[in-house]
């Protein structure tokens, strides 16, 4: 344990940086996710989207979580950057970026 009691402005920014992250960056990433199931699922377009939309919850609050269990905030905006951008090229070639590729 740190012989300091008050918080220093640098733990404070790691926070404040880690609740950023986690809002925005698991949003990203259960919108990515979301958007990707809708397109591969099988069954009825109405069923997909339900279905992906459902597990965005999930996707989304596992991402909180991680960003918050990382160790350090680097780690997990690498983290989340790097699935980001496999949920964006997945996407890509699901043909969800060609006009009218993914109706």
């Amino acid at each position: 344990m740190s012989a300091r009691t008050t918080p220093m402005l640098a733990d404070r920014a790691a926070v404040a940086g880690r609740v950023l992250l986690a809002a925005l960056g698991s949003y990203t990433v259960a919108a990515l996710a979301s958007a990707l199931l809708a397109l591969v699922l099988p069954g009825p377009r109405a069923e997909a989207v339900s279905a992906g939309t459902l597990a965005s919850f999930a996707i989304m609050a596992a991402a909180a979580i991680w960003v918050f269990a990382a160790r350090t905030l680097t780690r997990a905006v690498l983290f989340l950057g790097l699935t980001a951008l496999l949920l964006t090229g997945a996407l890509w070639l699901a043909g969800a970026f060609v006009p009218g590729g993914a109706a």
